[in-house]
């Protein structure tokens, strides 16, 4: 057992270090607790009052995995939660919140390597604050494609006036954010993305399509809409993915996007911390324009 010192307030004990997370590149347990220790000060501010899934792979990449949504009994008092009831459950579940590098390290040692988050902010889990266009390449469609259909939103998006961020799934696809100044719900947020898209599709049928029953078959990307709705959530900005290479859900220009010569495997455990040495948080500006709502 190992002990990790990144939140003096919090210790955290890691068990299993040595553990293989991501067997074909060598990386272990502990290689992923000090990417989220390094990571962790730009990372946070996105979890901040925002409930987050955990994906947990306790054997690494190739073992079983379960999603988690509900703070684990066994969590010490300083985890925060906030209670919510589903529909379709009589009880609430309390929804765990990470606020500093302690809860983060908590989660991930449990082996929580992928880490999802919601569109809303307690106490409000019913107005979301940032719309989600989700990306989706069929099997048959190649990552230019992507960033093609990411390029003609981008377009429609300023001619509405409004201002994407892009950043990639740490899978195929491509996630679009588009912070909302004024409060909706999620049904007419949903509604909107869901038009957006449908105009999109219309007018380039030959690349764009709106959501199947499955998303990542066939020749079109799909822009799902689907996942600006309750209890749904998307990928963390510097999210692990539990994949060979162990890929990061990255933000990028624009002009990388433009310029196409990247493909999401680029970005990695290993790559990330340097290219934030380089380039910053480029979501920065988002979480400006989410400070500067009214």
């Amino acid at each position: 057992m190992s002990h990790s010192e990144s939140d003096t307030s919090h210790p955290i004990a890691i068990t299993h270090p040595d553990k293989p997370y991501w067997p074909e590149d060598g990386w272990t347990k502990i290689d992923m607790i000090e990417y989220y220790r390094r990571i962790g000060p730009v990372m946070l501010p996105y979890f901040r009052d925002r409930p987050v899934t955990l994906r947990l792979f306790p054997r690494g990449i190739h073992g079983p995995s379960f999603y988690r949504r509900e703070l684990p009994a066994s969590a010490p008092s300083w985890l925060r939660s906030v209670p919510y009831q589903t529909r379709s459950h009589p009880h609430s579940i309390n929804l765990p919140l990470v606020d500093d590098l302690g809860g983060l390290i908590y989660l991930a040692n449990l082996g929580s390597i992928e880490f999802h988050l919601w569109a809303s902010r307690a106490p409000q889990l019913d107005r979301p604050d940032w719309a989600v266009f989700d990306l989706d390449p069929g099997d048959r469609v190649d990552f230019p494609a992507v960033l093609a259909s990411a390029l003609l939103l981008h377009e429609e998006l300023g001619q509405r006036g409004l201002e994407g961020f892009p950043k990639t799934s740490g899978a195929s696809g491509l996630h679009v954010y588009v912070p909302i100044q004024e409060y909706a719900d999620f049904d007419a947020l949903r509604d909107w993305v869901h038009e957006l898209t449908r105009e999109l599709a219309d007018r380039h049928p030959k690349l764009i399509q709106l959501p199947r029953r499955e998303t990542h078959s066939g020749r079109l990307v799909s822009i799902d809409y689907r996942q600006n709705s309750i209890g749904r959530n998307t990928a963390a900005p510097y999210t692990l993915r539990a994949l060979p290479g162990a890929p990061v859900s990255t933000p990028l220009e624009w002009e990388e996007v433009k310029q196409g010569k990247f493909r999401p495997t680029d970005f990695t455990l290993e790559a990330l911390p340097k290219r934030i040495e380089q380039k910053g948080d480029l979501f920065a500006p988002l979480l400006k324009t989410l400070a500067d709502r009214p």
